[in-house]
């Protein structure tokens, strides 16, 4: 099995330093995926935080996420994720609690905890003592229930609505409409074998219990009916020969003829605009400037 997330180099002697360095506090270690998960005492945890960030060089707490199990006697586990960025290596803390047990906090090793914590507790139900701000951070206030435990309906407790004779949001009791339907996942073309609400109006159709409404016809009966349709005749048209449309060798002789009175087509003389022709009326040079004339006894 191949791991999705970017290929990590192992870190060489992990397992030993761990050994040694957390003793009876560290009740497992698995690597799988490429992967290093361990577990440590519940009371432990904020010590072991503490021995990992400091002489492990786990410098980071990325997320922490709960996990439910209600089959087993402490149904909770709180999942802590690690980063070291020198070592280039993550690392997969866990502890197991039940829903009275409260797990430290880890707050004074990563302050970035209080969100996290709060996330689980608001998700969960996990309690954290010594958290500095312990309450719910995603559901709304007096929400009933955690969301994210295998027993949580999934209609949840309650239900919110505007009230016009209040004129403000309301919470009350779920109530559902109608109970929920067992579904077969049969196609809705074969039917399913019971008859639903309404169905049993639908008798004396020779059909079984269930099948649904008859077909009028089979696909084979409407190929039938549509084959048997005669097709319409194609439109004639009234231009197929040279003689219906007046065209042809004795149509262009016969426009070849003179007229009687000897006319000849003449091509029709364009028309003129009147800048045009008088244009055409003005002489083919200009005339010439006249002399001035002198004037008579001298010069004035």
């Amino acid at each position: 099995m191949t791991n999705p997330a970017p290929l990590v180099a192992p870190r060489e002697g992990l397992a030993a330093a761990l050994e040694k360095l957390l003793g009876k506090d560290l009740l497992a270690h698995v690597q799988a995926v490429e992967e290093d998960s361990i577990t440590v005492t519940r009371e432990a945890i904020a010590g072991v935080m503490v021995q990992l960030r400091d002489v492990l060089e786990y410098q980071q707490l990325m997320e922490i996420a709960g996990v439910d199990y209600p089959d087993r006697p402490e149904r909770f586990e709180v999942v802590y994720h690690l980063l070291s960025v020198t070592k280039n290596h993550r690392l997969r803390v866990r502890v197991s609690t039940d829903e009275a047990t409260p797990v430290p906090t880890v707050v004074p090793v990563w302050p970035n905890a209080g969100w996290l914590e709060r996330e689980v507790f608001d998700m969960y139900g996990v309690l954290f003592s010594g958290n500095p701000d312990l309450r719910r951070i995603l559901t709304d206030y007096g929400f009933q229930g955690h969301p994210q435990r295998k027993d949580f309906p999934l209609t949840g407790y309650t239900e919110l609505r505007y009230s016009e004779e209040d004129k403000r949001v309301v919470y009350e009791p779920v109530r559902l409409a109608q109970d929920f339907r067992n579904f077969d996942f049969l196609s809705p073309w074969e039917g399913a074998d019971y008859i639903l609400p309404g169905d049993e109006k639908a008798g004396g159709t020779g059909e079984a219990p269930g099948k649904g409404a008859p077909s009028p016809m089979t696909a084979q009966q409407v190929k039938k009916a549509d084959d048997a349709k005669a097709a319409p005749p194609p439109t004639p048209k009234t231009t197929d020969r040279e003689a219906q449309t007046g065209a042809g060798k004795s149509a262009n002789k016969a426009a070849a003829k003179p007229s009687k009175d000897g006319a000849k087509a003449k091509p029709a003389a364009k028309a003129k605009t009147p800048a045009t022709a008088k244009a055409e009326k003005a002489p083919a040079k200009p005339k010439a400037p006249a002399k001035p004339r002198k004037p008579k006894g001298g010069d004035a």
